[in-house]
């Protein structure tokens, strides 16, 4: 994958189609949800998410974002049910976020953006592994959960806590025994359509599920995520912030909704 791309004015969401032409495909994600125009779906499934803390390995900043990775070699954390058929592997979580508490979020709901969303990306057992299955249509599951400024979120302390570790891009840490569970909100209705990856390579290769709840963040644990940086060590220090890509246009596509 190539890393000559950023959230910069010289290297932001805007010049991406120059090196990645799919930028303009006709399933391009995030997109803005309009609860008013996505159809309620009766035969949409319950999403299942399955998750054992033991798969959870390490956490890296890679220089966009930071990801928590999972063993993915067996069927130990998956996602089955909702919009996807058979099993789809947890690989890794990740989140983007805003400088500020009124954006960050890739996805909006009739234009109202949340300062942070994250992102449990999964891969279709069908396929022998996630670099074949990200090139494939029905290739990956991606769950979206935004993140809305209420009380402090325990549950999400256990990763800012690994922050000291990863703060400048290329450094990582182990990161175990954690349930990616435990981030998600009490109700699991959803939005879903056909998408792609919101980072290059952009590939169209992701049925997106968009939990209708969010889960709350703290202002305190927000400065904590923009306490990342973009530059590795020995570079003038830049802040990670502002690292999502802006709604993409619709063309055509249907938004289903799990609910009334």
């Amino acid at each position: 994958m190539s890393h000559s791309w950023g959230y910069g004015a010289h290297d932001g969401p805007e010049k991406w189609a120059e090196d990645f032409p799919i930028a303009n495909g006709p399933r391009q994600s995030p997109i803005d949800i309009v609860p008013t125009h996505a159809q309620h779906d009766p035969s949409l499934k319950l999403i299942k998410l399955k998750y054992d803390p033991a798969t959870a390995k390490g956490i890296l900043n890679n220089g966009h974002s930071f990801q928590v990775d999972f063993a993915d070699d067996d069927d130990s954390s998956t996602l089955t049910g909702g919009p996807i058929t058979g099993t789809y592997r947890l690989r890794q979580f990740h989140f983007h976020w805003g400088d500020s508490d009124d954006r960050g979020s890739e996805h909006t709901i009739a234009g109202t953006k949340f300062p942070c969303e994250l992102h449990l990306v999964h891969w279709n057992t069908k396929y022998p592994n996630f670099g074949e299955a990200a090139s494939k249509p029905d290739g990956l599951g991606v769950v979206g959960v935004f993140l809305k400024i209420g009380s402090a979120n325990p549950r999400l302390q256990k990763v800012l806590d690994a922050f000291d570790d990863i703060k400048s891009k290329g450094k990582q840490t182990t990161f175990s025994n954690f349930d990616p569970k435990t981030l998600l909100p009490a109700s699991l209705e959803y939005w879903t359509y056909d998408g792609s990856l919101t980072t290059p390579p952009l590939l169209e290769s992701v049925t997106w599920i968009v939990l209708k709840e969010p889960i709350s963040v703290s202002p305190a644990q927000m400065a904590t995520f923009r306490s990342l940086l973009f530059t590795a060590e020995g570079e003038t220090p830049c802040c990670m912030v502002d690292n999502y890509r802006p709604p993409q246009p619709l063309k055509g596509r249907k938004v289903r909704a799990s609910f009334k």
